[in-house]
This record gives C-alpha cells, sequence and structure tokens, in this order.
C-alpha cells in the first residue's frame, strides 16, 4: 500500500519537475519564450529564480523518494513466500477403506 503510493507521488514529481525544468530560459529560450507575461507575477527578475529554487526543491524530493521506494522494494525482496507458509504437521493422510472381496470378485466378473 505504501509502496504504491509513494509510485504515485514519485510519477507526480516527475511531472511537475519536467514542466520545472521545460519552463525555465536557456539560451534558446525553449518554452520559456511562451511565459513571457509572467515577469509581473513573479517579481522584477522573472520567474528565473523562483523556477530555480522550485526545481531544486522538487528535485530534492524527488532524490528523497526514489531512495525510500528503493529502500522498501528491498525490504521487500527479502521477504519470501515460504517464510509465510506455516508448517502444518498435525495433518493425517486420509485413510483408505478397502473394498470388500466379494465387491471386487464381482466388478473383475463385469469387466470380462
Amino acid at each position: 500500500m505504501t509502496t504504491s503510493l509513494l509510485l504515485i507521488v514519485q510519477i507526480v514529481l516527475v511531472i511537475i519537475l519536467v514542466i520545472a525544468v521545460l519552463l525555465q530560459k536557456s539560451s534558446s529560450i525553449g518554452l520559456g519564450a511562451y511565459s513571457g507575461s509572467n515577469e509581473s507575477v513573479f517579481g522584477a527578475k522573472g520567474p528565473n529564480a523562483f523556477l530555480a529554487k522550485a526545481t531544486f526543491t522538487i528535485g530534492f524530493l524527488f532524490i528523497v523518494n526514489t531512495i525510500t521506494l528503493g529502500y522498501m522494494y528491498a525490504q521487500d525482496a527479502q521477504a519470501s513466500v515460504v517464510d509465510t507458509m506455516v508448517e502444518d504437521t498435525n495433518v493425517v493422510a486420509p485413510k483408505v477403506t478397502q473394498v470388500p472381496v466379494a465387491a471386487q470378485a464381482e466388478s473383475n466378473n463385469t469387466t470380462k
């Protein structure tokens, strides 16, 4: 259950991290060209400082989540199905009843 939740968080962090990296202004401008009107929202310097801090924070959370997932999957891999099986030594094989001799002879006569 917890590994499923952490895996979902991991996927969300990857998507947010990719978006944050693509929105940053680079030498070729990238997707930052589409967010030119955001300068007034993020301050005089624009979104560069905010996006850099956000990218660092999201990247840090991504690394911590990756290490946690690796640790949890390693713990699950050490457990074996055989370890969880309970040995029941009180089980006795069912007794086979013997077929009466008369019934055995009768079945032999019908098969001929």
